[in-house]
């Protein structure tokens, strides 16, 4: 073994230790090793800079900003309580085969995002039985095509990078179509006995308080709030009513709507989209013309004239050009109508805002401009229809080979800025930095591996010095050690990791690399026996209540059905050829 491999396998153990650890972010790890390399002259530095223009990290990034706008239509979300509807098993099945759909085209996280306030508060299923499955779903339906997930895409990178064939956007559909069906039949066997029904976590009393009037003429009038839907709104609740000078509370499911009633919510002020799909529900926003997209979040300054008035007793919109859509006040329980309460200093407000808000005089006596807040969803479905449409079609025009997937994205993300549907300031905010520093020290490392003939020492190592198992002794071997780090970092990272000891097996075993190639993406995505190896599997632990032993008891299974089908399907889809 050389100097150069024994640096660079050092480096290697020292990257994992510390993405294990967890005290660094990924990206300042990746990169910190990447950039030690180069200096070393491992590789040079105008080779490594070609990296950040390919082609598959451009996708990668131009996907990720396009999201920003497909993230916000609400048309998962809708659905969700007719997906829990109707005995266990048949729940299950309509959920975990609608997750995993439409995650297919999505980002994960956002699905899971929409999905999970909806799902928390259902009256069907307790969520602890629904939200795990949900995520799992996510991340199977992420197998189905390229863009299913950034580490479907991450992969492509290196394989451009490695000057390989790239994969198209439906390769991975007949591998992932059979990991859905084994996925879905494991679920419906095995998690009715499995998974138990924790008690869900009490509402924060910290919400923000939102309302709404009923007018005249709404379809809700004469409905019960639950034939209304506004009892499972996911992301805000409704705790009051205030018909007159009379409050409900707390508010039966079975009790009618009136013309004229004011419904109270508590919850992320952000969602307020929820309301808007109502028809002749207004919330502040609608009566004053004001733009409910963009919300300004301000906490009120010990030199407001604002403290100890109501605000009925305020021309808010002739002071400051801007309306109250919600109000907070620590973690205390407000009650009663928005209208009637009577400010105290400290109190954080929500407001909607004109063109004028920002050139008035008398901001700084009033407020503490805490921070910007955007509506998650659009207000106007026809928006979301709209965005969802231009990006099928991209899909569709690349799928039948009139135009390159990358072309589109950006013809869409350009039309997408044109109409407004996006704003640059929001593209900025959601720049993907650290997946771009990731991706580019990945493609480095994986080139230094390859030169020095790291990748061939680890392949051998993995291989226990011999072929004699045969292909799928070594495919197996790929996918168990993806799997494993997987669980114990990242997909990404593990991916990243691995990709170039899958290209090093394929070489010392005189085979094709796309078996083992393949083999990496598959297992990266294996991710469900832990909360920590997925982000989404983080982002449920604590609405469901989840432990470990929960994530062990029904993560164990799927991934043994997962990688037992990986291994039979692979080599059916991507068969091993020799060199």
């Amino acid at each position: 073994m050389s100097w150069q491999q024994i640096v660079v396998l050092t480096g290697l153990l020292g990257l994992v230790v510390m993405l294990v650890r967890g005290r660094w972010a990924p990206a300042a790890i990746f990169s910190g090793t990447a950039f030690a390399f180069i200096l070393l002259g491992f590789t040079s530095l105008d080779t490594s800079l070609k990296h950040l223009t390919n082609n598959g990290l451009i996708t990668v990034v131009v996907l990720m900003l396009l999201s920003v706008v497909l993230d916000k239509s609400r048309l998962l979300e809708t659905m969700a309580d007719k997906l829990v509807r109707g005995p266990y098993r048949w729940a299950l099945t309509k959920l975990y085969f609608t997750t995993a759909i439409y995650s297919a085209f999505l980002n994960n996280t956002a699905v899971v995002a929409s999905l999970m306030g909806p799902l928390r508060g259902n009256p069907h299923h307790a969520a602890s039985r629904v939200l795990l499955p949900m995520c799992f779903a996510a991340t199977i339906g992420g197998t189905l095509t390229l863009v299913g997930t950034s580490t479907n895409l991450l992969v492509n990178s290196f394989l451009i990078g490695s000057q390989l064939p790239e994969l198209k956007m439906f390769d991975l559909l007949p591998v992932g179509g059979l990991l859905l069906l084994a996925g879905g039949l494991t679920m419906w066997l095995l998690y009715p006995h499995l998974l138990k029904d924790h008690p869900t976590e009490p509402e924060s009393a910290a919400d923000y308080f939102v309302e709404a009037q009923v007018r005249e003429g709404s379809p809700l009038i004469g409905k019960t709030v639950e034939e209304a839907g506004l009892r499972n709104l996911g992301h805000l609740f409704l705790t009051e009513i205030v018909r007159g000078d009379h409050v409900i509370a707390p508010v039966e499911p079975d009790r009618f709507i009136q013309a004229g009633d004011e419904l109270v919510f508590t919850g992320d002020v952000t969602r307020i989209d929820l309301l808007a799909r109502f028809p002749g529900l207004h919330t502040v926003g609608h009566d004053r013309d004001l733009p409910l997209d963009n919300l300004v979040e301000v906490v009120i300054s010990a030199q407001s004239t604002l403290a100890r008035q109501t605000l009925r007793e305020v021309d808010f919109r002739a002071q400051f050009d801007a309306a109250v859509v919600a109000v907070r006040r620590g973690g205390e329980r407000l009650g009663g109508s928005l209208g009637s309460i009577r400010l105290e200093v400290g109190d954080a407000l929500v407001l909607v805002t004109g063109q004028d808000f920002q050139t008035r005089n008398n901001l700084s006596r009033n407020f503490v401009v805490v921070s910007e807040r955007q509506v998650q969803k659009f207000i106007d479905p026809r928006k979301a229809n709209l965005a969802l449409a231009g990006f099928v079609a991209v899909i569709g025009l690349s799928a039948l080979g009139v135009l390159s997937f990358l072309k589109g994205l950006l013809v869409l993300l350009a039309v997408f800025l044109a109409l407004r549907l996006v704003k640059p300031a929001e593209l900025r905010r959601h720049m993907p930095y650290d997946i771009i520093l990731i991706i580019a020290s990945a493609l480095v490392i994986s080139d230094v591996m390859m030169a020095t003939g790291t990748a061939k020492v680890l392949a051998g190592a993995l291989l226990a010095g011999g072929v004699a198992w045969g292909p799928y002794a070594a495919l197996a071997l790929v996918l168990l050690v993806t799997w494993i780090m997987t669980e114990l970092m990242s997909n990404n990272a593990a991916a990243a990791l691995t990709f170039p000891v899958a290209l090093g097996v394929a070489e010392q075993m005189g085979l094709g690399p796309m078996p083992f190639v393949m083999a990496v993406l598959y297992g990266a995505s294996c991710s469900f026996s832990t909360p920590y190896g997925y982000q989404t599997n983080l982002m449920v632990m604590s609405p469901g209540r989840y432990t470990l032993a929960d994530y062990l008891r029904a993560g164990v299974p799927l991934a043994l059905v997962f990688m037992a089908v990986c291994l039979v399907a692979v080599p059916v889809f991507f068969p091993f050829t020799t060199r």
